[in-house]
This record gives structure tokens, sequence and C-alpha cells, in this order.
């Protein structure tokens, strides 16, 4: 007999719920090899013995070959000694020990399973639970680790014989699928109606659900990550009915459409946008809506959309089916006709978090839904739906979650065990250690008391797959953020590290580019509300930042923020406050005072004038809103940033240039001496002068945009100048204006700058927390030691945040 060789492989990263032991088996089989493959915490583990140029060739290309959904970070192996025997096995799963694996991301129905779906003589022939080793639900159903059924919400349905059977067929689709199941042994579907809901006593729970669907009805339909609230997006009644009962105000709903075809009639779809919406993510993804009269061929159109869609906004949020339970919603081939365009919202609240359980389903969205189509498969794991678009053919991500987490973002610096908090809007959480980190999924909106306890939920269940215990907390600075008096609650007598908001969000552009920080970059951070270092609410900041500290280079000039949440909510008083800080009229020919009630008018200017309850602002993002006011455009904002996306969409439909528009700079002589000031009122002077003249909002919104990229650019000339760098970040929440973002973009590029920009990674307050991990290992000793430190405006503590106890 010959030489024989026995070698142990680990193979670590998203590498359970993919087919990795299926891959290592009928790789080892091939090959002629004993041995046998497992789950672990740490990952896989395979034992394989023969010869050793068999065995050579085994562990060769090991993650080049590996199977589709498989992310291998590394493979180790060595010899170890012979064992002996024949066959090889795939094993039961050790447990025990620290987690070191990577959970999968749900993943949208492949082309088989859609195949066997619609196909009459299949055993799982509309089966809405149809799944194989390529696709379907794993970070939502996982308990625990290693990734079996076991650690997963189907423990509770065993397999009958025919799925045991492919379970255990090497050769077959469905070999260790953990999910796998059929209509015989599978969850169930069931069509709640009435008050109090019960099962509909007959008939098909889809076949039901679509027909209340065409009548009008709206549907609290059971996802992959929690319920969405569903109806017929043609259907003006249906979709104005659900906004009111969501008290949603003209925020955009989200359309699942059938098709692509369906979708093109209402929107623009690039080969980008097209590779987005039919991959296996399927996010939501931002696309320019076509003008009213623009589609050429209506033949085959699924109905008109309704005006509540998407009032006044230039995209339209599209996704296509990713579960069987859509693709059966919308109709397979030769179903009766039914909607062919959904609105899919999240099944919650304005402001609370998404519904997973299913009794909160019967309570919280009663009031919402007239109907529920539901299961009895659990979600363990909440996750919203992803959302993206393309900016200059690049993917831009504007929410992370469904499709996306829990992968982690590789790190350019080694981090202790660390917990960041994020923000207090679009919230998110980020877990990181050595170099790696775990970006939450979408937590949401921390005013409500729901989500801060599915922010708590949520970290805890993150700790138990990555295996991270945090040694380190961070924050913002904010000292009324929830999330920071979470973080603070949470640290117990563990360090936590208070990081300013825009420093955070340079932080995460320079993570998400795997810059190590060892020279600063000229950071622009544009957005609504950060809290300032002068206890100022910061937003149109210039930054030299490291992950160490930062210096303020330049900023817009402050103005009054009238009355705070109440200036956000109505952009009017806003446009009063600027043109106040100006010192230009407010006569009534202008639109944002005559959109201001008299009585609030002479209250707001006695305000303004005594600085009553008016905390100063260098905000961009209000700067918009001002501007969209004082254009006519939008005076009251029912959503976040609505007054500055009615006004890219005024721009985009501009049929010029529009006028030239410059702000003023105020620029010190010495750097020592402040930072340079961006002074709005020559621009707001220009513009209402336009207003006046009855130009067209329009072209005054194309005007304004490129006056602050105009602004971008001059600035970061002359920090280019004055310190020699030439690499710009652009990210907070400003920059997910896609207009701005792109010409701010192409001019600096033009003029030799290194320009970053988000993509896998929010620019808004999504992307927060990673930026706060980043610098929180840099503000603690032994981490990061060739940081610069850089002193702060007017402090002298460390640059990159309080250092306390909690």
């Amino acid at each position: 007999m010959g030489a024989v060789q026995r070698r142990r492989v680990t193979v670590r990263g998203v590498v359970q719920g993919v087919g990795f032991r299926p891959y290592l088996y009928t790789r080892a089989t091939g090959l002629g090899l004993a041995g046998h493959v497992t789950n672990t915490p740490e990952g896989v583990v395979a034992e394989v013995e023969g010869a050793p140029a068999a065995v050579s060739r085994f562990c060769e290309h090991l993650a080049a070959d590996a199977p589709p959904l498989a992310v291998v970070d590394a493979v180790d192996h060595h010899e170890v000694p012979v064992a002996g025997g024949t066959g090889f096995a795939i094993v039961a799963s050790r447990t025990g020990g620290p987690a070191r694996t990577l959970v999968s991301p749900d993943v949208a129905t492949c082309a088989d399973c859609l195949a066997e779906l619609a196909d009459p003589a299949d055993r799982r022939h509309r089966h809405p639970f149809i799944t194989c080793t390529h696709c379907g639900p794993r970070f939502t159903i996982v308990t625990g680790l290693p990734y079996d059924r076991a650690h997963t919400t189907m423990a509770r349905f065993p397999m009958c014989p025919d799925c045991a059977r492919e379970y255990g067929d090497p050769a077959d689709r469905r070999f260790h699928a953990q999910p796998v199941a059929c209509p015989a042994c599978g969850p169930r579907l069931a069509l709640l109606t009435g008050r109090p809901p019960c099962a509909a006593p007959d008939g098909d729970p889809i076949a039901g659900a679509r027909r209340l669907l065409a009548a009008g009805a709206i549907l609290a339909v059971k996802g992959l990550g929690g319920y969405h609230l569903a109806c017929d997006a043609t259907h003006p009644g249906a979709v104005a009915e659900l906004r009111r009962r969501k008290a949603r105000g003209d925020k955009p709903f989200a359309l699942m459409a059938r098709d692509l075809a369906d979708a093109e009639q209402y929107a623009h779809i690039g080969p980008e946008e097209r590779a987005l919406l039919e991959g296996g993510v399927r996010p939501i993804v931002l696309l320019r809506r076509r003008a009213a009269a623009e589609p050429a061929d209506l033949a085959g159109v699924p109905g008109v959309l309704a005006d509540g869609v998407a009032p006044r906004c230039p995209d339209l949020g599209v996704m296509l089916p990713y579960t069987p339970v859509h693709h059966l919603l919308l109709g397979l081939p030769g179903d009766p006709p039914g909607p062919r365009l959904l609105v899919m919202t999240s099944g919650n609240l304005a402001g609370e978090p998404i519904v997973t359980d299913d009794g909160e389903a019967l309570e919280r969205l009663a009031g919402l839904a007239d109907a529920w189509l539901t299961h009895d498969r659990p979600i363990h794991v909440p996750c919203d739906d992803s959302v993206v678009r393309v900016c200059d053919g690049e993917t831009l991500t504007v929410r992370r979650a469904r499709g996306y987490a829990p992968l982690p973002m590789a790190l350019p610096l080694p981090v202790p065990a660390t917990l960041a908090a994020g923000g207090d809007l679009k919230n998110t959480f980020c877990l990181g250690e050595g170099r790696r980190a775990w970006l939450s999924a979408h937590i949401g909106d921390m005013d409500d008391l729901a989500t801060q306890y599915a922010l708590e939920r949520a970290e805890q269940q993150l700790e138990s797959i990555t295996g991270v215990t945090p040694e380190l907390l961070a924050a913002d600075r904010h000292p009324g953020y929830r999330s920071t008096g979470w973080a603070r609650r949470t640290a117990g007598s563990r360090p936590l590290v208070r990081v300013q908001h825009h420093h955070a969000h340079i932080a995460s552009a320079l993570a998400e580019h795997g810059l190590d920080g060892a020279h600063p970059v000229i950071g622009v951070a544009f957005d609504g509300t950060g809290y300032g270092d002068d206890g100022a609410v910061w937003g149109g900041e210039v930054l030299l930042a490291d992950y160490a500290g930062y210096t303020r280079f330049a900023h817009l000039g402050y103005v009054p923020l009238p009355g705070g949440d109440a200036a956000v909510h109505r952009p009017y008083r806003m446009a009063l406050a600027h043109l106040w800080a100006a010192g230009l009229a407010r006569t009534p020919d202008l639109p944002c005072v005559a959109a201001c009630p008299p009585d609030e008018l002479r209250v707001l200017e006695r305000q303004l004038e005594r600085g009553l309850n008016c905390v100063p602002t260098s905000s961009m993002g209000r700067l918009f809103d001002a501007v969209s006011s004082l254009s006519g455009v939008c005076h009251h904002a029912g959503y976040e940033a609505q007054a500055a996306i009615e006004l890219e969409a005024a721009a985009l439909g501009a049929a010029a240039a529009g006028p030239d528009y410059a702000f003023g700079l105020r620029v010190p002589r010495h750097p020592a001496t402040g930072p340079v000031v961006a002074d709005p009122a020559p621009l707001l002077a220009a513009v209402a002068a336009d207003v006046r003249a009855g130009t067209d909002p329009g072209l005054i919104a194309a005007g304004f945009h490129a006056g602050v990229t105009d602004l971008v650019v001059r600035l970061c000339a002359l920090a280019r100048e004055r310190h020699g760098l030439d690499t710009v970040a652009l990210t907070g929440g400003v920059f997910a204006n896609t207009l701005l973002s792109s010409a701010c973009a192409r001019i600096l590029r033009a003029g030799g700058f290194t320009v970053l920009r988000h993509g896998r990674v929010p620019p808004n307050d999504g992307g927060l927390s990673l930026g706060q991990l980043m610098v929180a290992a840099a503000a603690t000793p032994d981490q990061h030691p060739h940081h610069p430190r850089h002193p702060q405006q007017g402090e002298a503590h460390v640059p990159g945040g309080t250092r306390q106890s909690a």
C-alpha cells in the first residue's frame, strides 16, 4: 500500500447554511478520500485521508471553487496522524466554544426553486416555503450556532421521509439544506379575517389574499424578517387608506412588482439597477421615475400607479419578489388576474419597529390591516428590507438590512472587542473585534420605547452569533440621544468613548474604503443634525480628520434653529430664520412668508429677535429645507428630508442649468484664529430676488445644487492649499442626494482629488456606528499608537471623544 496522508482543514467565513459541507463531501468523494466534515462554532472542519497528491488537490482552490453563497475568509490546514477508515461522511455538528463562524444573510428564491414552484408535476408545486441549499431564509431563522436545523426555527418541523431522503442524498440540491420542507411536513400558510381574526373557513389562503387585494383591502403579510402591510398599488383608495392608517404623511411607499417589465413602465432601469433587482439580495432599489406621459407603449401595463404611492418624489422604491409567498401573491403563469404591483411597507405604525411575532401582529396591526396572510414558522431575528440606489454606476446603500446583514466589514486596523451604539435616527449598532466589524441590520428611530427594546434584543443576538463580548463601548456625544443613554447603562464598569457625530461619519467612510488613518483627509460631512463641540447643532462641516481626531476647518455660518423640531417639520420656519440671519426682507411676496400663519409669524419674529429657544445651527440639511420653502417647493415636511427630496426632484425636472448662486467665504488669515465660515446670505439674497422675479422653482433648485457643489469644491481647494491634503470624504445624509454627490465627485476628481463616497455603508446615520467603533479604538491607549493627535477646535480633551466610565 502506498503512502497515506491525513489533513485537518478549517474553513472560516460564511460557510454554514450555504452548501459548504455538501461541497466538501462531493470534492472528497470525487478524489477517493476518506474522512469527515462537520460544522463547529468556528466554521467548517474537515479531515481528509488518502494519497498525498489527492489530499493536496482537495486543499487547493477551496475558496475559489466554493458554493455561490459562501464567503470564505480563511482556509487553514495541517497534517494530523493517519486514522484509517473508508468513506467520507458528514457527521453531527460540534457545539461548545466561542462562535467564530459567520451566518449567511437571507437569500431570494433561486431559479431552480421557482421552476419547481410553477411545475404542476413537482411535489412542491405552489409550496409557499420552497427552498434549497442556494436560497431561502438564513439569518432570520437562526437561533444558535453551529448552523443546523436544530438551531433554527425549522426545528419544530420534522422532515417527512421524502424530504429526509433529499436531505441525506449528496447528489441532491437539498443535501443538508436546513430549511428544507414540503407540503407534507413544512410550515402552513393561513389567511385570517374578521374581528377577532380567525382562519378563513375554506379555500387556498393565497387565492383568498389575492381576491382581497384586488378588492382594495390592506393585508398584513408575514415575510422573512417581519410583517409587511400590502395593498394594490394601482388602487388609489387602498393606498390612501393605508397612508391614513399608518400615519405615514407623504413618505413614499415601497413597491413590489411582479417582474421587471411591470416596473419599467414607471421607472428608468439601467443595467446596474437591473442586476440589483434580479440578484440574490432583492433590495428595494430607488429608481428615477418616468414622467407621467413618458411610457410610449402602455400595452400590458398593470394599471395606473396611484398618485399616493410616492407623492412629489423623484424616485420610486421598487423590489421584485424574494420569497415563494411573494411570487404566489403576485401570480404564477396561468393564475387568474390579480394585482401585479403591490405597496409593500413595513408592518408597523410610524416610528415603531417592524412586527415579527404572530400574536403581536394580530394586536399591533389590528388597526392597520383588514386581514393577515401568516404562517407558523417563527421569525427569530427582525430584519427590514434593504434600500439601495445607483450613483454613477455604483451601488449606494441607503438602508442596510435584509440580504446584507449580518455579513461583516473588513477593518483596516485591528480593534478591541467594541460595541458602538450609533445614533438616534436610522439607528444601527456595530460590534467589532480584530479586523472585523458587524454592522447591525437597520433598527430604526430611537424615539419609541419598543425600538429601544429592539436594539437591546438585536445586540444580544448579534453577540451570540459573532462571539464578540465588548470590552469597550462608543456612543454619540449628544447628551440627549437615547442610544447614548442606552450605551451608558449597558457599559457598566467598561469604558465608554463619546464620539463627535460628524467625526464618526468621516471615520465610517475611511473604514469602508480600507484607509488606516495614517494621514488625515478632508471630510465634508453634510447632514441635518449633529451635536457640536460648542453646543451648537452642526451639520455643514468640513473637518480635517483621521480616526484619532479632527480639526474643524470650515463650516456653514450659524443661523438660529427656531423651536428645534418645529423648524424641521415646518421648513418655512427655517427659511424665515435664514432670511432673518442674512438681514433680508421677509415680505408676503415670498412663499415661505405666505406659508407661515400670521400669528405664528409674529411669534417667530419675536423669538428670533430675542433668541428664545433658538439654538444656533450650521446644518446644510436645514439650508436645503430653507431654500425648498423659499422657492415655493415644500413648506411642510411629513417625513425626514422631505423638503430636500422635493427640492432635488424640482432640480431634476429643470429645463436648464439654473442661475449662478454662490456662498460668501470668510477666511481667517491664519488657521489658528478659527475655521473658514461659508456665508449663505449672498446665495439667499439671489434666490429671493429670483423668486420675486417669477423664476421657475426648478431652475432655482438646480442653481442651488450647483451653488452647494461650488462651495464644496472651493473649500476642498482651500484645504489642499493650506494643508496639502488631496483626499476628500463625502459623507452625511445630504450626500444620499445623487445629484449633489455626483456633481461634487466629478468636479473634485477633475481637480486632482481622490474622492471617497459610501457604497456598502449608508452615508446617513445608518453608517454612524462603524465610524464610532473606529474612533473609539483609536482613542483607547495601546490602540493605533502611530496616529497623530489633533487638538479640536476650542477643546483640550482626547480628540475622538470624552473617555469615561459609565
